[in-house]
């Protein structure tokens, strides 16, 4: 039986989702599985990633602010973790694997918020552009999940924060932007559905990374 195959070296994945969904979980169980077949993996997330983005972090989460601040705050971090973290990995042909990118930004600030998507739009292309053109993530695992559902499991699991402690209203606005997202970018993405089982979440995971040969 031939060995299973690995991701190239250089790729980017993204774990996207609302509070509850699961995604960090299993996004450690793959940054555990490539480390053990030897590939050189970073995890990392947004907001957060390097001590400046991780600063700009707390200050997102637990202070309160206008939609336009949140937004700026957020880019900022991102430009930061971008060019300290994310493009240094790529560049050395690490995997980075990072718990949300920009597609939670218009999910959460644009979609939730209200917030103008054609700000963030100009924003993304301010922050992300660079000598290989706008980056994306190559791969985006989106956990698709109920925001009741959701609620329940943040609920039992820890303090929610500024964030977590919005209404059912809101992160089914969320949920709606990241279908917006998906549907705009089929090919980047990959839907998981959440509400299944640990395990039947990681079969799904393991079916879309061997599907791209990963």
């Amino acid at each position: 039986m031939s060995a299973p195959r690995v991701p190239p070296s250089g790729r980017f994945v993204s774990f996207e989702g609302i509070d509850g969904a699961g995604k960090s979980s299993h996004l450690d169980a793959v940054a555990e599985r490539w480390r053990q077949r030897g590939l050189d993996v970073v995890r990392t997330r947004e907001p957060g990633g390097t001590p400046l983005a991780e600063s700009l972090r707390e200050l997102v989460l637990h202070q309160s602010m206008d939609p336009l601040t949140e937004a700026l705050l957020i880019f900022a971090a991102r430009r930061d973790h971008l060019q300290q973290c994310i493009e240094p990995a790529l560049a050395r042909g690490a995997v980075v694997l990072c718990d949300r990118f920009t597609d939670a930004t218009f999910a959460y600030q644009g979609a939730g918020r209200g917030f103008d998507p054609a700000v963030l739009t100009t924003l993304e292309a301010w922050v992300q552009h660079g000598p290989h053109g706008l980056r994306q993530p190559d791969l985006t695992l989106w956990f698709d999940l109920d925001p009741a559902v959701a609620a329940q499991r943040v609920v039992a699991a820890r303090a929610p924060d500024r964030f977590e402690q919005q209404d059912e209203a809101f992160f089914r606005r969320v949920r709606d932007g990241y279908r917006a997202r998906f549907e705009t970018q089929p090919r980047r993405f990959a839907r998981i559905d959440a509400a299944q089982s640990r395990d039947q979440v990681a079969v799904q995971i393991a079916a879309v990374l061997a599907e791209r040969g990963w």
